[in-house]
């Protein structure tokens, strides 16, 4: 700021100055600005050299001509940045914009888009709306998940839905003490993981796993959908057959046992608590503990994805009721306990 004092003071003692001799003083100084432009290839200038600059460009109209050691595009860029800095400053001196997003609800958006793949950003909006959280549609739009493939609902969530109308089938081979290979056909209904027909054929064929269908579904009670693998065993007979009783088809993808899970984890246990631990001698034989087994599956097997209950509801015994007793069940294999009166 001594400069422009100085300026400002030079300025007002010209006033009383005779013209001759303001016009040699100016010569004079332009002659010592073309040394120094000769000198010095860039002289150093300081932020006051600036205000002063861009001051004098705005009150003097000829302000360009006395830019010597400066071009007058250098002071137009002056004034931008002083325009930018104190626009800036004002800026950061008041009140954020707006308030971050927390990560539990960008989480919360993302975890809402990806479970309802048909939702759009409004219904994930009014979503969060009726939840209490007051976001704008944008911030709804930045953050959810947009899925590459048209929205399709997943295998849990068919599942889900058609549980009530849904029997899955599969095979599964057992072994006999004549090295001999028997075929098992199970029909499981996956609400309340009921076994609805089992039968055991040492030669499976199209014509005979149809047939099992209809002694499965005697009267009016075929289900809507069947779920299965693509076995050559279900040929078109079975086709037929399945379409007769108004039973939609739904076929698992190839080499994919995992798609038909309830099925997959019955044989398991079937396998685990039952088979592994018996001989078998013949197809009668084996009829006869698979229906020892079911019947225990049915009536007293809890289950994790019950709630710990059977398939067919059992009763929750209290302590009045007298002492726990056990009973053997599927040939000693397990064993069911109740409560009785002594």
């Amino acid at each position: 700021m001594k400069q422009a004092a100085l300026f400002l003071f030079s300025l007002l003692s010209t006033a009383f100055r005779p013209r001759l001799s303001l016009q040699l003083e100016v010569a004079a100084l332009r002659h010592q600005l073309a040394v120094y432009q000769r000198t010095c290839q860039r002289p150093r200038i300081q932020p006051a050299d600036r205000i002063l600059w861009s001051l004098l460009s705005r009150l003097y109209s000829r302000g360009q001509d006395l830019e010597m050691f400066v071009q007058p595009r250098t002071v137009i860029a002056w004034q931008h940045r002083r325009f930018r800095d104190h626009w800036a400053r004002v800026s950061r001196s008041g009140k954020p914009g707006r308030p971050a997003i927390s990560m539990e609800l960008r989480a919360l958006i993302r975890r809402m888009s990806r479970a309802n793949p048909t939702w759009g950003s409004p219904r994930i909006l009014g979503e969060l709306r009726k939840l209490g959280i007051d976001v704008a549609k944008s911030t709804v739009e930045k953050y959810r998940v947009r899925p590459r493939r048209p929205a399709s609902p997943t295998w849990k969530a068919f599942l889900g839905n058609h549980v009530q109308d849904l029997v899955a089938i599969d095979f599964f081979v057992v072994p006999t003490v004549k090295s001999t290979v028997l075929f098992v056909l199970v029909v499981l209904a996956h609400h309340r993981r009921r076994v609805v027909h089992f039968s055991v054929t040492e030669h499976p064929t199209s014509e005979w796993t149809a047939q099992q269908i209809v002694e499965a579904f005697p009267w009016d009670e075929a289900p809507k959908y069947l779920l299965r693998d693509r076995d050559r065993v279900h040929g078109a007979t079975f086709r037929r057959r399945v379409r007769s009783l108004g039973i939609e088809e739904v076929l698992t993808a190839p080499r994919s046992p995992w798609q038909n899970p309830y099925a997959q984890r019955l044989i398991g246990s079937v396998r685990r608590e039952c088979l592994d631990h018996i001989i078998v001698l013949s197809e009668r034989h084996l009829k006869r503990i698979l229906s020892q087994y079911f019947e225990y599956y049915h009536r007293w097997r809890t289950h994790l994805s019950l709630e710990m209950d059977t398939p067919i509801s059992r009763p929750v015994q209290p302590p009045k009721l007298g002492k726990v007793v056990e009973f053997p069940e599927a040939a000693g294999l397990h064993h069911r306990y109740e409560r009785r009166a002594a």
